[in-house]
């Protein structure tokens, strides 16, 4: 079964509206799953998962705040088992309100590294890192040198006005990348570096990662910064006029001879009140399998996290050669920054 709700809706629905009926609340064969990964070539992945275990997958699709108001709106009514959501913060944001349930799993902990999944506690870890997506530099090739724009911090460089392209700077994936900045350059110089950008941008912020790609592509910005897996879309695209923006623009893994690109999180959690907890882990060490982390890479152009898998995507590959340095700054550290991110972008007049 599968749903698809507002935020709206998903912050007001209750069981009693008959969503989960109540002979799917607890079953042995059974999973019910929130989910904001709304990509269609995880439907493959979820069959995969049905058809070697027999666990049915019923499945609810929002975005990450839906999903969270829900589960805080639901309570232990909630017949949720597993949370999958696609930003770091809102990881922490479950963890910190005490929506998902810690667990102690060998195969989850050995695979993923410290540095992606909830600090571990007596009780166990309260959610796990999946996939990661690097946010990295497009630029125009014709116009901006790459060596102009190897590191976050040239963004706010003078040499860099009027070339910047961004995305507003409240969503999750910069306020993500912000949050891990203020651990590397702490507030005050953060608050600079984000005044800086302000500054260089060649127009307000709008649209979406791809939008920035191909203001690049089109000239009206010399550099903009993206998600791996929005370019790696139009790399791999059959339409002639996406592969046209792809091959317009070079893309650069920020300091790379410092601390490392930046990368986001996409993970998972068992519910507090989940009615099937043993399948839900079940469920999550079935996600860091080879051929579940090879899915995420090929099918949905995200970096695994589990390290030594062959890499067969061809986009991925051409961007890095299969691998880059990322930074190590914990998911923790980047959610605890948030809200002092956002009045630092409020300061600035970061829209």
């Amino acid at each position: 079964m599968r749903r698809t709700l507002t935020v709206l809706s998903l912050a007001i629905a209750t069981v009693s509206a008959g969503l989960f009926s109540p002979s799917v609340l607890a079953n042995d064969q059974v999973i019910n799953l929130y989910s904001a990964r709304h990509y269609p070539t995880d439907e493959a992945l979820y069959s995969d998962f049905t058809k070697a275990t027999g666990i049915k997958i019923n499945r609810v699709d929002s975005d990450d705040a839906g999903i969270i108001a829900r589960l805080k709106a639901e309570g232990s009514a909630s017949p949720a088992d597993v949370i999958l959501l696609v930003d770091a913060a809102r990881l922490w944001r479950g963890e910190v309100d005490g929506l998902f349930l810690p667990v102690k799993s060998k195969a989850l902990e050995t695979a993923i590294p410290a540095q992606l999944r909830a600090k571990s506690t007596d009780e166990g870890t309260a959610w796990f890192g999946l996939s990661t997506r690097a946010r990295v530099v497009v630029y125009d090739k014709l116009k901006v040198k790459r060596e102009d724009v190897d590191t976050y911090e040239e963004l706010a460089d003078p040499k860099n006005k009027g070339k910047l392209c961004i995305r507003s700077g409240s969503h999750p994936y910069n306020l993500s990348l912000f949050g891990a900045m203020t651990e590397h350059l702490g507030p005050a110089a953060t608050e600079v570096w984000l005044k800086g950008m302000v500054d260089n941008m060649a127009r307000a912020p709008k649209g979406g990662d791809t939008d920035q790609i191909k203001a690049v592509a089109s000239g009206e910005c010399g550099m903009a910064v993206t998600n791996t897996y929005y370019l790696a879309r139009l790399m791999r695209a059959t339409n002639p006029a996406d592969k046209a923006v792809a091959e317009r623009v070079g893309v650069v893994f920020p300091n790379q001879q410092s601390w490392g690109t930046h990368v986001n999180v996409a993970g998972g959690a068992v519910a507090r009140y989940a009615k099937n907890p043993t399948n839900a882990v079940k469920f999550l060490e079935y996600l860091v399998s080879p051929e579940a982390q090879n899915h995420f890479a090929n099918g949905n152009n995200e970096w695994p996290v589990v390290k030594g898998l062959k890499l067969d995507n061809p986009a991925l590959k051409a961007m890095t050669g299969g691998s880059f340095k990322s930074e190590l700054v914990p998911i923790s550290a980047v959610g605890m920054n948030q809200i002092k991110v956002q009045q630092m972008l409020d300061r600035v007049g970061f829209k």
